[in-house]
Parts: structure tokens; sequence; C-alpha cells
């Protein structure tokens, strides 16, 4: 079928586009008047309206839930106690949660797994792995257990280990070949220096973050993780300055060592741009540092996403959702969003000023890229037909 309007190509906009897709894939994106002597009878997408602006399909890879769902988690989404969509055993609400992020843009979602106990990670990462096994997912993400007490945010304690490598090949295992796609651990934990290779033998990118640690502790261990790249994407850091202690003039921290590291292209620092997680002139100054190539919009969405405010939980702990805020019930932490990565390319777009190409670069091509998704993130000849209007 032929899709025409405004098409945002990796190259940037091109005003009289066409797009040319057939089955799965794309056979052709440009200037309308390039489109080839063979495809220009494809016949128009049904419904079509002209003048729309494509762009490629978001790509998702830090995502904990969404429409009542939680990846790895048999969640009860409630709304101030009264049950709003009930019990769900874990496979089931991984499903309700990537069909909730599909039909909302990110075609491409990776699910995040908060910190829990062994059994428990275990069984999300089984309950999750068919949906990675068809295509529901691109992969999963654990955010944990190997994190800081200090800056665990709405990570249940508790649950924080230190670094088991025994735990690691048990996890990697039970997810099947390529089915975890990011560790995220914190760098100064007693034995965190063995991860990066660890999970690069096992094809897992590696991620610092909900860390404690100095510059130079952050520095050697994305430094560790570059040096073994893992399908050739390169090491994220975990919802940046979210997690961490914050960039000081005499105590750069991690959010020092990891804008140095993304600046010389060794790292890709995430970036939750709902309007909660940062404030506007942090997001402008991560991408007039380090560029859309270096970042990573992520959602960081919880179960919540797409139901009413009220109560619900994440990782077994109850949060309160109030209008785009998300916070531990007990402690008032911040505990996730309920905004969709479309939703944080619009406020990039229109509250921030930012290039619509740089902030829907920094929502597919350079997500798609750190973790080697090939076919997502972009709108090429080859490329998955996942297309946005």
């Amino acid at each position: 079928m032929l899709l025409t309007g405004a098409v945002l190509l990796p190259t940037g906009i091109v005003r009289d586009g066409a797009v040319v897709v057939a089955g799965e894939r794309i056979l052709f994106a440009g200037r309308r008047e390039d489109v080839p002597p063979q495809l220009a009878s494809a016949p128009p997408a049904e419904g079509w309206e002209p003048g729309l602006t494509l762009l490629p399909g978001l790509v998702d890879i830090h995502c904990h839930g969404g429409g009542g769902g939680e990846f790895g988690a048999g969640a009860r989404a409630s709304t101030d106690g009264v049950p709003a969509t009930g019990d769900r055993l874990p496979g089931a609400a991984a499903r309700a949660a990537a069909t909730h992020h599909h039909r909302a843009g990110s075609t491409t979602v990776v699910g995040s797994l908060v910190s829990a106990s062994a059994s428990r990670l275990l069984g999300g990462i089984r309950a999750c792995a068919p949906l990675v096994a068809s295509g529901e997912l691109a992969g999963l993400h654990l955010e944990g257990p190997f994190l800081s007490v200090a800056r665990c945010g709405a990570q249940d304690p508790a649950a924080l280990v230190a670094p088991d490598i025994g735990l690691v090949r048990d996890l990697a295992s039970a997810a099947g070949l390529d089915g975890i796609a990011h560790w995220t651990f914190a760098p100064e934990l007693p034995g965190a220096d063995r991860l990066p290779g660890v999970l690069a033998d096992l094809g897992i990118l590696g991620a610092v973050g909900h860390t404690d640690a100095d510059a130079s502790t952050a520095r050697t261990a994305l430094s560790a993780l570059a040096a073994r790249p893992v399908r050739g994407g390169r090491p994220l850091v975990t919802h940046v300055f979210n997690g961490m202690p914050p960039l000081l003039s005499r105590a750069p921290g991690p959010v020092g060592a990891a804008i140095s590291a993304a600046g010389r292209g060794e790292a890709v620092l995430e970036v939750i741009a709902d309007g909660v997680h940062l404030d506007g002139a942090t997001v402008q100054l991560l991408f007039d540092t380090v560029g859309p190539g270096g970042i990573a919009l992520v959602s960081d969405c919880m179960s919540a996403a797409g139901l009413p405010e009220g109560r619900y939980t994440l990782g077994g702990r109850s949060v309160r959702v109030s209008g785009r805020q998300v916070r531990l019930a007990d402690s008032g932490s911040l505990a996730g969003s309920v905004s969709s990565l479309l939703d944080e390319v619009r406020w990039c777009v229109v509250e921030l000023g930012i290039p619509l190409e740089d902030a829907v670069q920094a929502a597919a091509g350079t997500p798609a890229a750190a973790l080697h998704l090939h076919g997502a993130g972009s709108l090429a000849a080859g490329a998955w037909a996942d297309v946005l209007a």
C-alpha cells in the first residue's frame, strides 16, 4: 500500500513524500516523485487522509507496564481501592501492557522488570518470554536487583542484593537467547566489576543506574561496558539524573560521567521527558550537549497508564497516581510515569521547541541502534512497516 504526506526519514523531513509497504516491511521511503515505477501502482491505504506527517514507530526500551498490566507481575489495577481490571496472571498482564503501548505509538517495546526475589524474577521472566518469542516484546530489561539502597527510588530496598553471577546466568537462561536486552546495575556494589564481562558474554547490554557511585567509579564501569559492545550497541545510563546523586561542581558523580561518555559516543542516556522527572531546561541541556544520537527517550511507564487516577501497585508497592505524577504512597518518591513515549515526543516538540526530527530520533532511531534492534526505529527500505501518522 502507498502512504503519502510529509515523511520523516533518517536524513530529515521530506514534505512531499511517500512510503510503500508490503506485508511487514517497507519497500520504499522517500520523495513521492522518486517512487520506483514498479511500486507506483501500489494502492493507497484505505481511508488515508492526505497531508499527514509519517513517523517511524517509536521504540520504548524502558517500560514497566500499562493498561492495567505490569511486566513480570500479575498486576491488580485499582482506583482508590476499587478494582478496575481485577487480578491478572503475569502473562496476561504483560500482554495487556504491550498492547496498550503498541496502540499508543510505541511499536517496539522492551518490557522492564523491577527488583524482586530470585524466584519472582524467574517467574516474571518465564511469563514474559513467550511475548519475546512472538515479537510482541523486543526483549526484557532487568532494573536490578543489583542496585544501591541509597538510590533505590521506587525499587523495594528489601529486594536489592549484591551482584550474583550465578543469578545472572540463571535469569539469562530462563529468558532464552537474546531474551534479556539490557540490565541495570549500580557499579559501586561489591562484585559489580565482573558484570560488564559476564553480561557481554551472555549478549546482554549493560546499563548503569540507581547508583550512588562517584564519577570515577561510574566512568570506569561505562568504559568497561563500552569496551565489550553487545551486537554493536552502546551501554545505557538508566534514566539519567533520576536514581543517582545530583551533578555538583566538585562532585560530578555518575551524571557527570554519563554525560561525558555520551558526548564521546560511548553511552546512551535514557531520558524520561514527561515533564515530571526532569525540568524542561534539563532536557534541553541534554539535547544541546550530547544531541539526539546520545539520548533514548523512555517512558518508564507503569501499569496505571491509560487508567483513572488513584492507587495502584508497582512491584508490589503501593503507588498513587495524580495527574501525570506517580509516587510511592508511603514516601512520596517518584515511581515511574503514566506517559507514553509519544506523549514525551509531543512535550519535547510543543513545550520545549526541540525539532521534531531530533525528538523522534531520540524516541526511535537512537534506542533501536543502542540495542541493535534491526528493522526498528526508522522509515527506510527493508525496515519494519511500523508507521505512525
